[in-house]
């Protein structure tokens, strides 16, 4: 089975949702990584003080043919090809992977069979 790394940074008050709406198009377990959005623009200033914009970066290991039809909800539900939004996703390949859960691998298998 070859497998893709999809990333998917969003707002963090937007995490919840978007792992929800991954499980529910067949992701299995994710990484999140939080951060800061720091874009071209300047930020805003408010008394003095820099409002910077939380997001979280969602890693998720799937198999190819599944990691686009995540990729295609999330963008849906986000409106992520919106260029006034502040999240984005991208996917590429991994050559080697292990350590994956089996259970997670037959889930995958299962899935993957029921789409074609």
């Amino acid at each position: 089975m070859k497998f893709t790394a999809l990333v998917a940074v969003i707002d963090d008050k937007h995490e919840e949702t978007a792992i929800e709406i991954a499980k529910k198009t067949g992701a299995g377990s994710v990484t999140i990584l939080h951060g800061k959005n720091i874009g071209l623009k300047e930020k805003k200033v408010f008394f003095g003080l820099t409002l910077e914009e939380n997001v979280s970066a969602l890693l998720f290991v799937l198999p190819r043919k599944l990691s686009m039809k995540v990729m295609r909800a999330l963008r849906e539900e986000f409106d992520l090809d919106n260029h006034d939004n502040s999240g984005f996703t991208f996917t590429f390949p991994l050559s080697h992977v292990s350590g994956l859960d089996t259970e997670e691998l037959q889930k995958f298998e299962d899935d993957i069979k029921c789409m074609m």
